[in-house]
């Protein structure tokens, strides 16, 4: 048998790429696998390589399409055929989702929309090596107005300060918060060291007239764990009601 030439290869894999997005066209991001969407991904960086082989070892490595796309460029380096330019690919369309994701979010009633809330908070912050806390800010009615990290490292009463919420809160003109933070370990279970950020918060949030709505653990997963749907919130809202009252 005749070897095969480089230029039918080629011609071979470009033939596999058009079905692939022909297949998208048709039947939607259902009916791919999760190699199948890290290989095209991976083709906007080497469009002329055949990456079926390099996205299964990234699939097989990291475990799941959302670990491959968190990925650090220092880990995925280390899969053979992932090089400079498909991995900006990758880390590109992470980028994209998040923008889109953020933005989906903005005006909308967090109340109607927590869920899209929950998800845009899960894909920023999933994946991160270090401790980060996020603010979301609302106003009187709701409506996300913004949201940004406000600090990083270990989350506790010693690295986030409270001025520094209220003052970010009152420099949007919001009325509502949400706070957020994640666990790199993978543990959605709150700490006893939460529940007391979130008190501390919920706290100085009231002496501004300010409502602090929930608190979201981010783990390494698809979910989140929701202070206010486990009740939790409703506990410290209580608590800290009767510590005013005592004071006033």
């Amino acid at each position: 048998m005749a070897p095969q030439r480089k230029g039918q290869k080629q011609q071979r894999g470009a033939g596999h790429r058009q079905r692939l997005r022909d297949k998208f066209l048709e039947r939607g991001i259902e009916a791919f696998g999760d190699d199948e969407l890290i290989e095209l991904l991976l083709t906007f960086g080497t469009p002329r390589t055949d990456t079926r082989q390099t996205a299964r070892a990234a699939l097989a490595r990291f475990g799941s399409l959302p670990a491959v796309l968190d990925a650090p460029a220092s880990e995925l380096q280390q899969v053979r055929g992932l090089g400079p330019k498909n991995i900006f690919a990758l880390h590109f369309i992470q980028g994209v989702a998040r923008r889109y994701l953020r933005q989906r979010i903005i005006g909308k009633k967090y109340i109607a929309s927590s869920r899209d809330v929950a998800e845009y908070l899960i894909h920023e912050m999933r994946g991160l090596e270090r401790e980060v806390f996020m603010v979301v800010y609302l106003d009187a009615s709701h409506a996300v107005l913004d949201s940004e990290i406000l600090s990083q490292g270990t989350v506790n009463v010693n690295t986030v300060y409270p001025r520094e919420v209220v003052r970010a809160a009152l420099a949007r003109n919001a009325s509502a918060l949400v706070i957020a933070h994640n666990h790199p370990s993978g543990s959605l279970t709150p700490s006893a060291q939460d529940e007391r950020l979130t008190r501390t918060l919920h706290l100085v949030c009231s002496f501004m007239h300010l409502t602090l709505l929930d608190h979201l653990v981010i783990g390494q997963g698809e979910t989140a764990f929701s202070f206010a749907d486990h009740g939790l919130m409703a506990r410290i809202r209580r608590e800290c009601g009767e510590l005013l009252d005592r004071l006033g």
